[in-house]
């Protein structure tokens, strides 16, 4: 009986404590479990994780380094330089166009500025060259027959100068024996026994005639005042003949004695005698002009007995070529048939020019010449004008006339480089008026013809010297770019006709350890051109990582000649400043950072702009329809990263899908831009148009860009930030993304993914690092990845990540931590996922717009039966019969008596005064 109550007391004591014990477990559970979901909401995606892993790129990744003790230690003990090194395509190319000797097969070659393409060709060529024959001299003399146009003799090589020297000595010596030969003694008795004998026969000739006129009384006499023979009458001879008033007086006398038959008789014999004298004078000239001839012939056999002797040696030298010999003896024969002006000096074209040891006449006008065994010219232009590349005539003026001779021929590009190489600059030449076309029709018709270039372009036909053309035989190697060869293939018809090889030049090489050697190889030979300080293996390693960061790739090397340069002579400077006598990596990475901050100009603007506000990128949080795009700003020589806010904004319920691009329709935009946005807008099409109408209209723009933009590098971004504002859904501001994308959704490689990742990083150490922050890239341009030491350094302290991906699913599920287009059985996208929530936020649209409808509809039914009901109301009643109408009538006026008695109960005076009234 006691332990019962014990019992039932103690049992009851239990149930409680359980009762207790299970309220507390289920407080307990639902607290865990509310834990458990706010961590599983707090939690990342599983998806978020894997996409992740998968994309994450370490820091051995990141750039390419050079082992310096697999170098020389340093570039002294280089291996001697290839010249044609990584160029062995254009190589190539070059020596099928030498070995082939026809009309057209002359090269472009085709590549960037600053490869060095001519050091690498002229090299080449100067190897081939000096094994090759030495072309012929080529001269220019006077053409004796037609002066207006000038002879071109070729002569056998090193014969030119020679040449000119021969005829220079036989000019001074024929000159010096001829004025010998002229002033002696027996010239001058030569000439006096000529003049001698011409006088004796014409004294004879008068005397004879003179033996005649006194046949018939007539004396010949000479007037006094013009020395004119002329026959008169012994009686008139006046006894002073220098008196013509007493020869008038002696006449008027004479005549008054003579009879006129004397008279008479006296005329007809002095008639006839003038007549004889008129016959002897013609025969005085006879005999001075064989007087003359007989001078002339004294003088061209003295000159021919003087000069032959001179030019017989000549002769002997130039026997082989007949041509020569020619011009020699018509040389000869011009100077015997003018002895007379060469001796006398009176006439400019006998005497020696004034810059000139010969007269123009007998000039060798030299126009190329080289000495023997000296190999084939190479010949670079650098002024290629019309005027330079032909050559041209020149012209003095003297007294107001403008001269010339073949004296002034000057030989140009074409002359000097005959037999040879000539390499130009493509731009330079067709910069020139009228040099592209003539170097194409001397190549076309292999003969180089001068042409006066003033008359061309003044359409004037003065006067100027026509010298006979050179036959032209050489290669010509044009220097440009690829776009130019590209123009002109397309401008010009006859272009492929004459430069029909084409060398193309490689801006970088595969990097290989042989390849590397190679390139040190090539900054020795710089080095030592330049009289520079040695470099040693951490210097040299250096210059390699810096041509893998040129070249955008690790796996390739920079072929850029002129960037090397620069950096070679600035690291030499830095070392100088210190006293060293070698390079080192430290002068090599200080010459970096010095050309780095010279071209950083407008980088600095934009930062200053960023730490000011002014430019508003966010690095950290998230926001809808908004992304960081990374994009580079090229401008000259200065090209740089830097971060560009891009944003999306949707109008739902209008336009069926549409995507205004702002930057294109204001111009800004070019046509690779337009391109990625077609290709985004059609891919999105793809995805949603299968299972939802588009409803709505969007469009993208680039917040605060105020310049041009072009390229393609900034499709996934704009896909990002579209497709975040169609599913509502932020976007993580602490990444930055670039990337090309096709209609498949994959993201392919772009470029300056180096400046794009620096910029970023630079942006985000601005705005400190929150060890969150990233950039999102193609997985295609990882092996382009050279980024700078600091970049590096925080991505192995976590403080900064790169992530490449290879679709754009994955960009998204790292820029919003969703996943993006898993499908349910049914084949649709699930509802936790991007593509889900955007053909939720469709669909709300598309029920919204219908709700919409429908309450317009509605409003519009009521709007029709207040009008009905109105027009109703509006109607006039029936007719009434007459009793009706006195019915009604009665009934009113009833109604009305009843409304006055009940009127007069309530107001009872004044209802009395109204009786009373009444």
């Amino acid at each position: 009986m006691i332990e019962q109550p014990y019992t039932a007391m103690t049992q009851t004591s239990a149930n409680t404590d359980i009762n207790d014990r299970l309220t507390n477990d289920t407080a307990i559970t639902e607290t865990i479990a509310a834990e458990v979901s706010s961590a599983a909401e707090s939690l990342p995606h599983p998806i978020l994780a894997e996409v992740n892993d998968r994309c994450f790129i370490s820091e051995e990744h990141l750039k390419r380094y050079t082992e310096p003790s697999q170098l020389p230690t340093d570039t002294r003990t280089a291996d001697d330089l290839d010249v044609g090194f990584g160029q062995q395509r254009a190589i190539k190319a070059l020596r099928t166009a030498l070995d082939i000797n026809a009309s057209g097969y002359h090269v472009f070659a085709a590549g960037e500025n600053g490869l060095g393409k001519r050091t690498i060709i002229t090299r080449l060529l100067q190897r081939i060259a000096s094994d090759a024959p030495t072309p012929d001299d080529w001269v220019y003399v006077h053409n004796f027959t037609d002066p207006r146009k000038p002879l071109a003799l070729r002569l056998h090589t090193g014969q030119g100068l020679l040449l000119k020297q021969q005829v220079n000595t036989l000019w001074q010596q024929a000159s010096k024996r001829l004025n010998q030969r002229f002033r002696s003694d027996h010239y001058q008795s030569k000439i006096e026994a000529i003049n001698n004998t011409s006088q004796q026969q014409e004294s004879q000739a008068y005397d004879a005639l003179n033996a005649e006129g006194k046949a018939y009384d007539l004396t010949l006499s000479f007037r006094p005042y013009d020395n004119k023979a002329v026959f008169v009458h012994p009686s008139q001879l006046a006894t002073s003949t220098d008196s013509s008033a007493a020869d008038n007086a002696m006449t008027a006398e004479s005549v008054t004695e003579q009879s006129y038959e004397s008279k008479l008789d006296n005329f007809v014999q002095k008639n006839h005698m003038q007549k004889r004298l008129s016959q002897l004078t013609i025969t005085l000239e006879q005999l001075e002009d064989e007087a003359n001839a007989s001078i002339e012939t004294l003088h061209r056999d003295i000159a021919q007995r003087a000069l032959e002797p001179l030019f017989i040696p000549i002769y002997e030298q130039f026997s082989a070529q007949p041509l020569v010999i020619d011009y020699l003896k018509t040389m000869l024969a011009d100077m015997i048939t003018h002895v007379e002006r060469i001796v006398n000096a009176d006439d400019e074209k006998f005497v020696a020019a004034v810059l000139g040891a010969t007269p123009s006449r007998y000039t060798v006008n030299v126009m190329v010449s080289h000495q023997p065994d000296e190999g084939v010219p190479v010949i670079f232009e650098n002024l290629p004008t019309h005027l330079n590349l032909l050559g041209h005539v020149e012209q003095v003026t003297q007294s107001g006339t403008v001269i010339t001779d073949v004296s002034m021929i000057r030989a140009g590009a074409l002359h000097r480089a005959n037999g040879g190489y000539l390499l130009l600059e493509a731009s330079q030449v067709l910069e020139h008026p009228y040099a592209w076309q003539g170097l194409k029709r001397a190549l076309q018709t292999r003969k180089i013809k001068l042409s006066s270039l003033e008359q061309i372009l003044a359409l004037t036909g003065s006067l100027s010297l026509e010298p006979s053309p050179i036959e032209l035989d050489i290669k010509v190697i044009l220097l440009g770019e690829a776009d130019l060869y590209y123009e002109l293939l397309e401008l010009e018809p006859e272009f492929d006709a004459v430069f029909k090889i084409r060398a193309d030049f490689h801006d970088d090489v595969i990097r290989t350890s042989e390849h590397e050697l190679a390139l040190v190889a090539k900054m020795a030979d710089i080095i030592d051109y330049a009289d520079l300080c040695p470099f040693d293996s951490e210097a040299q390693a250096t210059l390699l990582e810096h041509l893998s960061l040129q070249a955008e790739d690790q796996n390739r090397l920079s072929l850029h000649s002129d960037r090397l340069i620069k950096l070679l002579h600035e690291s030499n400077r830095h070392a100088r400043l210190q006293d060293q006598e070698i390079v080192t990596a430290s002068h090599v990475i200080q010459a970096i950072a010095d050309m780095d901050e010279r071209s950083g100009y407008l980088r600095d603007l934009y930062w200053q702009e960023l730490k000011n506000g002014q430019q508003l990128i966010n690095t950290d949080g998230g926001a809808v329809g908004q992304v960081n795009a990374l994009t580079v700003v090229s401008y000259a020589d200065s090209e740089f990263g830097m971060p560009a806010r891009l944003t999306a904004l949707i109008q739902p319920n209008i336009g069926t899908g549409d995507i205004l691009d702002i930057e294109r329709d204001v111009e800004l935009g070019g046509s690779l831009h337009a391109k990625g946005m077609l290709i985004m807008t059609s891919y999105l099409r793809a995805l949603f148009s299968q299972h939802h109408a588009l409803n709505f209209s969007a469009s993208l723009a680039f917040e605060q860009s105020y310049a041009h933009i072009d390229g393609d590098s900034a499709t996934v971004s704009e896909a990002c930030a579209l497709l975040s504002a169609l599913a509502n859904v932020p976007i993580n501001q602490a990444f930055a993304i670039t990337g090309s994308m096709n209609q498949l959704g994959e993201v392919q490689a772009v470029g300056g993914i180096n400046a794009k990742i620096a910029g970023f990083f630079d942006a985000c150490r601005e705005q400190s690092l929150t060890g969150q922050q990233g950039v999102v890239i193609p997985m295609a341009n990882v092996k382009h990845l050279m980024l700078r030491d600091d970049i590096i350094e925080a991505v192995a302290a976590g403080q900064f990540y790169v992530y490449g991906v290879n679709t754009l699913s994955e960009a998204l599920t790292l820029m919003t931590g969703l996943p993006i287009d898993t499908m349910n059985k049914k084949g649709r996208y699930r509802k936790d996922t991007l593509f889900g929530k955007v053909l939720q936020r469709l669909m709300l649209w598309d029920e919204n717009q219908a709700n919409a409808n429908a309450d317009d509809l509605e409003d519009k039914k009521s709007k029709k039966k207040k009008a009905a009901k109105k027009k109703a109301k509006n109607k006039k009643k029936p007719k009434q019969k007459p009793e009706d109408r006195a019915a009604d009538l009665g009934k009113k006026n009833h109604g009305k008596a009843e409304n006055d008695k009940s009127h007069m109960h309530s107001e009872q005076p004044h209802a009395t005064a109204d009786n009373t009234s009444a």
